[in-house]
């Protein structure tokens, strides 16, 4: 049993990351934009939060905890934002092809940030101030219930606030005029148009708040997974895997709460295998979000759910004078 909730707990953990990237790919989906570019701006998001903190750290003489945090956060936040702003200007304003840009955006995402964080490898890159923010909360009467206590209430801050922000964008996208603006200019942005919604200004404003949301992802990679260190290509495959899991969640930020965790699990499921399986390639382990998003591909296309298919216009540039 004691395994079980050990893998549970680290599929919370590795899944949170994850949850990030996808709660913020699926906002600029939305908005009828395809972006590829989301492990570059994990990247930068990442490598933005972890120096921030660095010269807050080293250039106070007595840093504050919460501070330190905030810094760390809307640094990675703000630099995830001009990423998303590159995006935007070319794809939006100048209508460059949406896949190039964005998969341009992540090898330039993971250049400078290699780049930048290759001065932040040593031991004491962050001090204890951003560090015991995000150590696990004790939650009184709750986090000590057997195995549920370890289960559902043993993680840090971050955590539950990666499932509050799912809820709260499922709700303003599905239940507010402005998300139902936002699924029409995803949809139709034409149509959306003559309506007299701002479709350029709605795409910018999601895409731009979708690449800072990564940036929590990517700043938490840095603080919690690399315990405040730069580690080279340290983000690797994870803004992938979360692209992959917007697919597996139908675009819908509540299912990526549990598709989180299940990514998670199948992320962190090789190094709680059996010494009796032990033996299998560790690629294998590797491809398993990847086969289970195509299993879902497979699923959805017999049996297809307008609710939950990618927006109609995802991936096409509009142009306004072609109404």
């Amino acid at each position: 049993m004691s395994q079980i909730v050990s893998l549970f707990q680290a599929a919370v953990y590795f899944g949170t990351v994850i949850l990030f990237g996808a709660v913020g790919e699926i906002l600029a989906e939305k908005s009828g934009n395809l972006n590829l570019g989301v492990p570059g701006i994990m990247y930068m998001g990442g490598i933005a939060g972890l120096i921030a903190a660095f010269l807050y750290e080293n250039g106070t003489a007595n840093p504050v905890p919460a501070v330190a945090i905030l810094v760390t956060l809307a640094a990675a936040f703000v630099m995830s934002m001009i990423g998303g702003l590159i995006y935007s200007v070319l794809t939006i304003t100048l209508r460059a092809n949406q896949n190039v840009t964005g998969l341009t955006l992540t090898i330039f995402g993971t250049g400078i940030a290699n780049l930048f964080g290759s001065n932040y490898t040593t031991s004491g890159a962050l001090g204890e101030g951003v560090m015991s923010v995000f150590k696990a909360v004790s939650i009184p009467g709750l986090s000590n219930l057997p195995y549920v206590g370890k289960l559902l209430f043993s993680y840090n801050s971050f955590v539950y606030f990666g499932v509050a922000l799912c809820i709260v964008l499922g709700i303003y996208i599905n239940h507010t005029s402005q998300g139902r603006s936002l699924r029409a200019v995803g949809e139709n942005p034409a149509a959306a148009d003559a309506m007299g919604v701002n479709v350029t200004l709605y795409k910018y404003v999601h895409i731009l708040l979708g690449g800072g949301i990564c940036a929590l992802g990517g700043a938490y990679v840095i603080i919690v997974t690399c315990n405040g260190l730069w580690t080279y290509n340290c983000i690797n495959g994870l803004g992938w895997i979360a692209v992959a899991l917007v697919i597996f969640a139908g675009w819908s930020p509540y299912r990526v709460i549990i598709g989180s965790l299940v990514f998670g699990a199948l992320s962190v499921l090789r190094l709680y295998t059996p010494a009796s399986v032990a033996n299998i390639p560790q690629a294998i382990f590797m491809m398993l979000p990847f086969i289970a998003t195509a299993v879902v591909l497979v699923v959805t296309s017999i049996h297809p759910s307008h609710k939950h298919q990618q927006p109609k216009s995802c991936g096409v540039n509009y142009y306004r004078e072609d109404r």
